[in-house]
């Protein structure tokens, strides 16, 4: 009897899904495979994270970013050598077909609460309950423009996320905004594409990993700053591996733990396509914006006060993602409104189960409870293991469901 339906199919959701496959847990999954990657994420983008980071998670571990290369004849590296993104995305088309196959390439419409159950509408029309509900989504539900640009019109104006390609803006001024990774590697690419490229940041500086020496080190820097998979440091060892203790420290700690570790930066390897490559307009923050003359005139302004104009066709924001439940359009109202939430952040149980039994959030919606970890791939195999053995103690203590036929609606 099905027990449990899977929103979402990046590397959360399809490692929840290979555990629960694992354990015997009935599911169905739903979502567009690596959708995120494939689609949000431009073409020619190396991944921040190491290899041995870049997982997706099986219960034994028997399909690594490893075993995909060595199977495929891919260079690769558990550190050191950057991840491509055409590489870590065939990895998860690959572990779909291998792993999940369940998977159905179909979105869901909507969620509401029926009784002790959820009733979904999938995009086809077919509707049907279940007792429980990951969600897995992602952060492209979760894109952030700053308020005082979004009056801009969309040939003026896109996010980050809108840009698989880069191409299109060959011999044309672009103004980046932000420091992050999207804003550091989409500017390099897009210089390389042949575009006029200015950065704005109100960071003072621009970040950078460091990049590997390839030379051993020594015992004390392995005890100082030991590796982990959020990168070198004692406290990114602790966000890493021991996502369980953070959700135990007093919560103003953990909002400050999460806002202010891990920040805005660049890999190493998009420096040398950055600095020195185009105008850095840094430590300015966009006070406003207008098209005239078929032009965008961005205003922006220091902390001490000077301002400045810059021109461009087109503003790119790179400006991340907050996670922000009234972005679910596909939960009901009802579901909306009854979910306790932290600035709009669901709370969550020791298990990923929000206020709503039965409703769990996992990935970048959980960040707030288990720390920073949940905004990478390398917290997957945490919230999976974690999410199968509580959603499998649920099934044994339920009694069975009654079964019933699933109702097919015609879509409007």
């Amino acid at each position: 009897m099905l027990n449990t339906a899977i929103i979402g199919a990046g590397p959360y959701g399809l490692s929840i899904a290979a555990h629960f496959r694992r354990r015997g847990i009935p599911f169905r999954m739903f979502g567009r495979p690596m959708d995120s990657w494939l689609e949000h994420m431009p073409k020619g983008m190396m991944l921040k994270s190491d290899g041995f980071a870049s997982n997706i998670y099986d219960p034994e571990q028997a399909f690594t970013l490893r075993q995909f290369c060595f199977e495929h004849g891919i260079e690769y590296a558990d550190a050191g050598t950057p991840v491509r993104l055409e590489t870590f995305t065939a990895y998860g088309l690959a572990f779909r077909e291998r792993m999940v196959p369940e998977l159905e390439n179909k979105l869901v419409r909507s969620i509401e609460r029926v009784s002790s159950l959820f009733r979904l509408q999938l995009e086809d029309g077919e509707t049907f309950e279940v007792r429980n509900v990951v969600l897995a989504v992602g952060i492209t539900h979760f894109d952030y423009v700053p308020e005082n640009l979004k009056h801009l019109p969309p040939q003026y104006l896109s996010h980050s996320a809108c840009h698989r390609e880069v191409e299109p803006f060959r011999g044309h001024d672009v103004a980046v905004i932000g420091a992050g990774a999207s804003a550091l590697d989409l500017a390099g690419l897009l210089r390389e594409a042949g575009a006029n490229v200015q950065l704005v940041s109100r960071r003072k500086e621009l970040k950078f990993h460091s990049q590997p020496t390839g030379q051993p080190r020594s015992r004390w820097q392995q005890i100082r700053h030991p590796q982990s998979g959020l990168g070198p440091g004692l406290r990114s060892r602790f966000f890493a591996d021991a996502p369980v203790a953070f959700y135990h420290l007093p919560e103003a700690l953990r909002l400050e733990a999460v806002r202010r570790t891990l920040g805005p930066s660049g890999g190493w390897f998009i420096r040398d396509k950055v600095m020195g490559k185009m105008p850095l307009h840094l430590g300015y923050t966009a006070q406003s914006a207008e098209v005239r003359g078929g032009r965008v005139h961005l205003r922006i302004r220091e902390e001490a006060g000077a301002e400045r104009e810059i021109v461009s066709e087109h503003v790119i924001a790179a400006t991340g993602y907050k996670v922000d439940l009234e972005r679910l359009q596909f939960l009901s109202p009802d579901i909306r409104s009854r979910l306790k939430a932290l600035n709009r952040v669901p709370v969550l149980s020791s298990s990923f189960e929000s206020s709503i039994p039965g409703l769990y959030f996992a990935g970048v919606a959980a960040a707030n409870s288990f720390g920073p970890v949940m905004r990478f791939a390398f917290g997957a195999g945490f919230a999976a293991r974690t999410l199968t053995r509580a959603v499998a103690k649920s099934l044994s203590r339920e009694p069975a469901l009654v079964p019933v036929a699933s109702a097919m609606t015609t879509s409007k």
